[in-house]
């Protein structure tokens, strides 16, 4: 007979003195995720947006750039998918003390998601924008392993994200080196 024993999986009870949290709780803790990434996507559009019907459209750009109305869509999906992400996290964790680094990492990738609307379409700095990009991606893969290590699923939601902001910085690179 074996003396070790199964492991307790890690859940909100476990870190709630036993008692899960509430319907409400878990409620206010999505609405919180939701609304923070939903904050930095708000802000990256007020710079998108002032520059995508006039500058943007004159750039050279790859013939494999979506069309315009693709954007919204897919960003939106991936801010769901990421903010469902951060809230499994949480969950996971039994709250924000728990799950400090990843979600501390979450953050900080969502202000770099911010920060490259603002080089690339505020400033107008393709060559920038790429560079913070690639600090972005490598932020985003922190997240996920993070993200991964408290919760399957969540590092998973992430997935998505990242494939598309692998794509973007491919996209970013050639509408750099076509209006150089």
């Amino acid at each position: 007979m074996s003396t070790r024993r199964a492991p307790v999986p890690l859940s909100p009870a476990s870190h709630t003195g036993g008692q899960a949290a509430s319907g409400t709780r878990q409620a206010a803790g999505l609405l919180v995720a939701l609304v923070a990434t939903f904050a930095a996507a708000g802000l990256g559009s007020v710079f998108t947006s002032r520059s995508v019907s006039d500058w943007y459209a004159a750039l050279a750009r790859p013939s494999w750039t979506p069309p315009g109305w693709v954007f919204g869509p897919v960003w939106t999906l991936l801010y769901v998918l990421m903010a469902v992400a951060a809230w499994l996290v949480w969950r996971r964790a039994g709250g924000w003390a728990g799950a400090r680094a990843a979600l501390g990492l979450y953050a900080v990738q969502l202000v770099l998601n911010a920060a490259w609307s603002g080089l690339f379409f505020g400033l107008r700095m393709p060559g920038v924008a790429f560079a913070e990009l690639a600090v972005l991606w490598a932020a985003i893969v922190a997240t996920l392993v993070a993200f991964r290590r408290l919760s399957p699923t969540a590092g998973a939601l992430m997935v998505p994200y990242l494939a598309w902001c692998t794509f973007a910085a491919a996209l970013n690179l050639a509408i750099w080196r076509m209006n150089v």
